[in-house]
C-alpha cells in the first residue's frame, strides 16, 4: 500500500498546487471545496499506474492525472445540480455550499484548468475530448429517454461513468508513449472497470448507509434515476454478477498487453477486483 500511496500523494501534491494559482480568490475557494473536498482517486491512479505499468516516467504522467480528475470534480458539480443532491463526500455539494451559479462557474473553472494540462499533447486532447462528447451525450440521453432495457442501460453506463474511466487510461498509455493497439487495450481495460464501478454504485444506493457513503442514499429511486437493479429488474445479487461479469472482461484486456512494470499491473488488476466488492 506504500507504493500506491506514493503514487497517490504525488497526484494530491500536484493538484493542490494547480488550484492553488486559480484566480480570483474566490473562484479559488469553490474549485478547492469541490476537488480537495475527498474523493478516491481512482481515474487519476489509474493514469500514473498505467504510465509505470508500460515502463514511462510517473512524472511525464502526472499533468494528465490531475487533468482527468478536475475533468471528473467538474461533472459532479453538474451531476449535483440535476439531482437536486445537497451532500458530495460528506460534506455540502458546490451548488448548496456557494449556489447554482457561482457552482456551474467552478465546473467550468475545473474543466479550463483541466485542458490546460493537456494542450501541449494532441493525443491526449483527442482523449479527453472523445470522452467529454460521450459524457454529455450520456448526460443528455439520460434527461430525455431513460434507458428500458438492460442494453440500454449499459450504453448510459458507458458514456457516463466508463468513457473518463477510459481516457483516464488512455492518457496513462500516451504518457508512456504507448502504441494505438495498446492504448485501445488499456482503455476497453478501464472503461469495463468504469461501468463495473456504476453498477456496484447503483446496488450501494439501494444498499448502503448514507453516513458511510458519503452522500444521500435511495437517491436513484427518489429521483427515478436509471438504477441496473430497476431498469433490468435484477435482485441486488444479480446486479452485483453482472457487476463482475464486467471485471471480468476488464482483466481479459488486461491481459493481451506486455508491460514493463509488473507491480504496476497487479494494482490494475486489484483495482478491477475491487470496484465490484467495495462498501463505499
Amino acid at each position: 500500500m506504500e507504493y500506491l500511496e506514493r503514487r497517490r500523494g504525488q497526484v494530491e501534491d500536484r493538484i493542490e498546487a494547480v488550484l492553488a494559482d486559480v484566480e480570483p480568490d474566490e473562484l479559488g475557494d469553490e474549485v478547492e471545496h469541490v476537488v480537495l473536498s475527498g474523493g478516491k482517486r481512482v481515474r487519476p491512479t489509474v493514469t500514473v499506474l498505467i504510465c509505470e505499468a508500460l515502463g514511462g516516467d510517473v512524472e511525464d504522467a502526472v499533468d494528465f492525472a490531475v487533468g482527468i480528475e478536475l475533468v471528473h470534480s467538474a461533472s459532479l458539480v453538474v451531476d449535483d445540480i440535476i439531482d437536486r443532491s445537497e451532500l458530495r463526500r460528506g460534506t455540502p455539494s458546490a451548488w448548496a455550499e456557494y449556489g447554482h451559479g457561482p457552482a456551474i462557474i467552478a465546473s467550468d473553472g475545473l474543466l479550463g484548468e483541466a485542458f490546460a494540462l493537456f494542450s501541449a499533447d494532441e493525443r491526449a486532447m483527442q482523449a479527453v475530448s472523445e470522452a467529454m462528447v460521450e459524457l454529455g451525450e450520456g448526460e443528455a440521453t439520460e434527461l430525455v429517454a431513460r434507458p428500458e432495457s438492460e442494453d440500454e442501460y449499459m450504453e448510459l453506463a458507458r458514456r457516463k461513468t466508463g468513457a473518463l474511466f477510459r481516457a483516464a487510461a488512455e492518457l496513462g498509455a500516451i504518457a508512456a508513449d504507448a502504441d494505438a493497439y495498446t492504448v485501445e487495450r488499456f482503455g476497453t481495460y478501464a472503461e469495463r472497470v468504469g461501468v463495473a464501478f456504476q453498477m456496484r454504485d447503483d446496488v450501494l444506493d439501494a444498499t448502503a448507509d448514507s453516513a458511510e457513503l458519503g452522500k444521500p442514499t435511495g437517491h436513484d429511486a427518489a429521483m427515478e434515476r436509471p438504477s441496473l437493479v430497476q431498469v433490468a429488474d435484477l435482485s441486488h445479487e444479480e446486479a452485483n454478477e453482472r457487476a463482475r461479469a464486467e471485471s471480468e472482461a476488464a482483466l481479459s484486456a488486461l491481459s493481451r498487453v506486455d508491460v514493463a512494470d509488473t507491480q504496476a499491473m497487479e494494482y490494475l488488476q486489484d483495482l478491477a477486483e475491487f470496484v465490484v466488492v467495495r462498501e463505499k
